[in-house]
């Protein structure tokens, strides 16, 4: 990590006419949001203590959280202290790859959500390279947040967007939706939104962001995030990211739980009843899981390749024996004399069929080749396998009325 120290403003003459020496220039707003970036997309794993405020007209409440992480998928946050009665002391969110669970300590319930075939962003890489590309921003000083030097940046939205009765956010790894306004009697259109942020010095990474919606100076709502105790690569044990409901709670499932999560193609192979692909992945892409689930009476298989430096650059490979992609809402391309169809957007994807076999590259990152990809597994012979799936556990699910409650989910919300 780098680290940048400031010149103090002048010297203290030892002899009558010393010269005092200029102070050093502060770095500047985009090399402090470069910096940060960079941390964040080389490191392995970080702890700390994260202080969330939420301020409203009416009131304020505060919450400290225990988080660790490892990014972008596995993270674990425990509450330890809290004035806020939706997310009360004893609150944890604990997420990995594959599943998520959540406990409510005022509920005496946990809710487990499996999601084996969910790509995971790094939310946080997300907010900062919006910030270079979106917003304009100015530097302001030097602060103290908990025990570090942190260097203060304003950011300003370079585009006007249209206002309406809310706001979507982007604040650390968590989308919030800020209110605007609830009285018909204030001007949400006058409604804008300040961002904030804090760069710690040493490890140059956010340890402070601050996010305020307000009308003419008065405010509407605002939400602070402050790490304190921050330790990056100092090692994560695996047990951090596993989770043990405590005896004699409410448990719902929901999602759906995966026949299994294999390390191999070869261990894939003898639980789903088609011959899986093994299609050419740019480097450096390799193999990091395959999963299979069942949807009803049809097999889904998904070859999940990781870049092992870069763990949030993921493509999947995803065979199934239904075709469940619309081709009049896509547009058609040729795959070597076969009829394909490609989906832009946030994620990019082709698909195609070959027999009674359905396959699809997705990737969400449109500079990935998937069409490459694609033409590496092309339409082989695919000669379905009948025999009996291995019995698994049983698996119940409970509907869902709305969310998952309010309340785990802005425990989730950070830097």
């Amino acid at each position: 990590m780098r680290r940048r120290s400031f010149l103090a403003a002048g010297v203290t003459a030892a002899f009558a006419g010393c010269v005092q020496l200029p102070r050093e220039a502060p770095p500047s707003s985009e090399e402090l949001v470069r910096d940060a970036l960079e941390t964040r997309i080389g490191l392995t794993d970080l702890q700390g203590l994260r202080t969330v405020t939420v301020e409203e007209p009416s009131a304020t409440v505060e919450r400290t959280e225990r988080i660790l992480q490892r990014p972008p998928a596995e993270r674990r946050l425990e509450v330890i202290q809290s004035t806020d009665p939706a997310v009360p002391m004893g609150t944890v969110s604990v997420r990995s790859r594959t599943e998520m669970w959540e406990f409510e300590p005022a509920r005496g319930r946990v809710t487990n959500v499996s999601h084996p075939n969910r790509f995971i962003a790094d939310r946080t890489r997300i907010v900062l390279e919006s910030l270079l590309e979106e917003y304009d921003l100015e530097y302001e000083d030097t602060d103290t947040v908990g025990d570090r030097t942190a260097h203060v940046l304003h950011a300003t939205p370079t585009a006007d967007e249209e206002m309406s009765r809310s706001i979507s956010v982007l604040v650390g790894d968590t989308q919030y939706v800020l209110p605007l306004a609830t009285d018909e009697d204030v001007d949400f259109e006058e409604a804008t939104v300040t961002r904030t942020f804090w760069i710690d010095d040493e490890h140059r990474y956010p340890v402070k962001e601050r996010n305020v919606v307000s009308v003419d100076d008065d405010l509407l709502h605002g939400i602070t995030f402050a790490l304190d105790e921050l330790a990056i690569d100092e090692g994560v044990d695996d047990d951090a990211f596993t989770y043990q409901p405590p005896d004699g709670v409410e448990l719902v499932e929901r999602g759906i739980e995966p026949v299994g999560i294999y390390d191999s193609l070869e261990e894939a192979a003898t639980v789903v009843p088609y011959d899986l692909p093994e299609p050419d992945v740019p480097e450096p892409y390799e193999l990091d899981r395959v999963t299979v689930i069942e949807r009803g009476e049809h097999t889904i298989a998904t070859s999940w390749y990781v870049d092992p430096e870069f763990t949030e650059r993921e493509l999947y490979v995803a065979v199934e024996e239904e075709q469940r992609f619309n081709e009049d809402v896509l547009e058609e391309v040729d795959l070597d004399g076969h009829e394909a169809y490609v989906r832009d957007g946030s994620l990019e994807s082709v698909f195609w069929t070959c027999g009674e076999l359905s396959y699809e590259v997705t990737s969400p990152m449109d500079d990935e080749p998937i069409l490459e990809v694609a033409s590496s597994i092309g339409c082989p012979a695919a000669r379905r396998r009948t025999f009996e799936l291995p019995a698994r556990s049983a698996w119940s699910s409970v509907a869902s009325a709305g969310q998952l409650s309010s309340a785990p989910s802005r425990s989730e919300r950070s830097l």
